[in-house]
């Protein structure tokens, strides 16, 4: 699988190392939030919820039923496989394949869960950084749709991720 993303300006934010994991510093300017949001809920056979796993606010991308065919770990709960943080964040957390989570992070764009640290989670759940400009925003955009395509089946890890107990 080749994905590739170009690099991210500037220092990494500050993000909270614990649940809930959050984005402290660098958030989304509103008009820019917003703009993720409406773009990201465009996709094809998502459902809009609230989020079954993270803070009040947060909006879940739900895949219905029918499509939902990626494995485990690309999905959060349920079909929820990426949700949007309330604009006070703007961070989003996601489900990638482990080579796009490998890109993510060694491109600046993001982090893994600390529960991906720890073993708790799969290593495929990760921040994807609030988007600063509308630039950003298409970056973020790449990444989700990324996080769709796996949770839909069209893109497989490269081997199976296992949860520590």
């Amino acid at each position: 699988m080749s994905f590739e993303l170009p690099f991210r300006t500037g220092p990494r934010p500050q993000t909270t190392g614990c649940a809930p994991h959050e984005q402290v510093s660098q958030n989304a300017p509103a008009e820019v939030h917003a703009l993720f949001k409406r773009r990201a809920f465009e996709l094809p056979f998502v459902e809009r919820r609230a989020s079954g796993i993270s803070v009040p606010g947060a909006e879940a991308l739900v895949l219905s039923h029918v499509h939902a065919c990626g494995p485990r770990e690309a999905f959060l709960i349920g079909r929820e496989f990426a949700h949007v943080h309330p604009a006070y964040d703007g961070s989003s957390h996601m489900m990638l394949p482990l080579p796009v989570v490998d890109e993510l992070t060694a491109k600046g764009w993001g982090e893994l869960h600390p529960m991906a640290r720890s073993g708790h989670i799969p290593a495929t759940a990760v921040m994807a950084f609030a988007p600063r400009d509308a630039e950003e925003v298409e970056v973020m955009l790449r990444l989700l749709n990324a996080s769709w395509d796996f949770a839909r089946g069209k893109l497989a890890n490269p081997a199976p991720v296992h949860i520590h107990d």
